[in-house]
């Protein structure tokens, strides 16, 4: 192994973090579909997909360290709401949960001195900084639309949200 083990089971515990966010997210589909939000439910399907894959990420980056992939099992994620604000800023709360989480394993790479590990999670850091200004830019929007009609007209600006800057 070209980690230490220390640092392999902090990212299997963070891969365990990125399942659950996707479980976390792909609940709150099946509530926005409820609610009758099919774009919101859209962009929380994207959401979800995106976390998986940050899972399937680090997962392979243990497999090229010759580390193990051990699956954690996943706490049952909340599954009810009473309003598309309450989904959004629980939402953003467990982006910035998962940021706290990643700078933990930051922390640890330093410490253990695992130069390549460090720079592996730049691009978690990264990820982390947009994952919450987009939240609090999604929030801030919900927040305005006070009432069923405006929030009907917000899914208009939401699939803007998940566009890349520049038209990429």
């Amino acid at each position: 192994m070209m980690i230490s083990q220390k640092v392999a089971d902090r990212l299997n515990l963070q891969i365990k973090y990125e399942y659950y966010s996707f479980w976390l997210y792909q609940q709150m589909v099946f509530e926005l579909e409820t609610m009758g939000l099919k774009v919101f439910a859209q962009w929380f399907t994207e959401q979800a997909a995106e976390e998986q894959a940050h899972a399937l990420k680090m997962a392979k980056y243990l497999l090229d360290q010759d580390a193990k992939v051990k699956l954690l099992a996943l706490e049952e994620p909340q599954h009810e709401w009473n309003s598309v604000e309450e989904i959004v800023e629980a939402a953003r709360d467990h982006e910035i949960q998962v940021t706290g989480n990643i700078n933990e394993c930051v922390d640890l790479a330093i410490e253990e001195k695992d130069h390549a590990t460090r720079n592996f999670l730049n691009w978690f850091v990264d990820e982390q900084v947009e994952e919450v200004a987009t939240a609090n830019e999604l929030l801030d929007l919900v927040r305005m639309a006070k009432t069923p009609d405006q929030i009907l007209l917000l899914e208009n600006r939401i699939m803007e949200l998940r566009a890349p800057e520049g038209g990429e």
